[in-house]
């Protein structure tokens, strides 16, 4: 009779045990590490970051150059546009050719011409700020309407508070609000009084210039003034008393001797 097999216990090497431990161990981590994911720990091989060369160097300052110069690079060239008259074989306007050509309004364009002027004023001071010039139009439009030496002073200061970085547009304003405080003389205005509007040096009134309007609102150191398209918040600078409207009014005096009541003659 056939006797029945005996199981045989299969031999086990120590490597493995070892495998197979190991194996269970990982097994056992993963498991930990899916239960409670604050414990898990990810692996990052490190990349080597080679240092610029000489030349790389050379050429990322040269880049950096061309970035920063962008906008004054293009104001000066629509400058040399408008001031030659370049535009003339295909357009009747200067206006008319940098909407065509460029896709800028006409403020567009004035602001970029009226940040090259800021820039080379500013880039002969440039070393007593490290060379940190401007690099957007937007950081010079607040000094468009100071005086060379005022622009030199608050991107001057404007750097000192960035830390002496480039300043952002925000700070130059702050800047220049502070150094115009300085000049402001007391708004003598009235509601109601005649006044003409001054656009020399002031971007934002292009167009505005030799206005005649009326005082709706007198402010600190401003006006809101209502002329033919609405009305507008225009500064102390920008204003000019209508001073024919005494002319008149005393003329209508003479003429109609509204004086006699009080005096014999005029």
């Amino acid at each position: 009779m056939n006797k029945p097999p005996r199981n045989r216990s299969k031999a086990t090497s120590p490597a493995s045990t070892d495998s197979t431990s190991a194996a269970n161990s990982v097994n056992e981590d993963i498991s930990q590490q899916e239960e409670n994911p604050a414990i898990a720990t990810i692996t990052v091989s490190a990349v080597e970051v080679t240092e610029l060369t000489q030349e790389e160097q050379s050429d990322r300052v040269h880049l950096e150059r061309k970035v920063e110069r962008a906008f004054f690079e293009a104001g000066k060239a629509l400058t040399e546009l408008r001031d030659r008259r370049l535009y003339r074989s295909s357009h009747r306007t200067f206006e008319e050719y940098c909407r065509d050509r460029f896709g800028h309004s006409r403020r567009q364009s004035y602001l970029l011409m009226d940040a090259a002027v800021v820039f080379d004023n500013l880039v002969e001071i440039c070393d007593q700020f490290d060379h940190k010039l401007p690099t957007a139009e937007g950081q010079v439009r607040p000094m468009t309407k100071l005086e060379p030496q005022e622009q030199q002073e608050v991107w001057l200061r404007s750097v000192e508070f960035a830390g002496g970085k480039v300043p952002t547009g925000r700070i130059v304003k702050d800047v220049v609000q502070r150094i115009m405080e300085r000049t402001k003389v007391p708004n003598t205005y009235q509601i109601g009084e005649v006044c003409q509007i001054l656009a020399k040096d002031n971007p934002e009134l292009r167009g505005k210039g030799g206005c005649w309007g009326i005082v709706s609102q007198v402010n600190e150191f401003s006006c809101t003034v209502r002329i033919w398209d609405g009305e507008h918040t225009v500064g102390l600078q920008h204003l000019k008393r209508a001073v024919f409207e005494a002319g008149k009014a005393l003329a209508e005096l003479r003429g109609r001797r509204l004086y006699r009541s009080t005096h014999k003659t005029f």
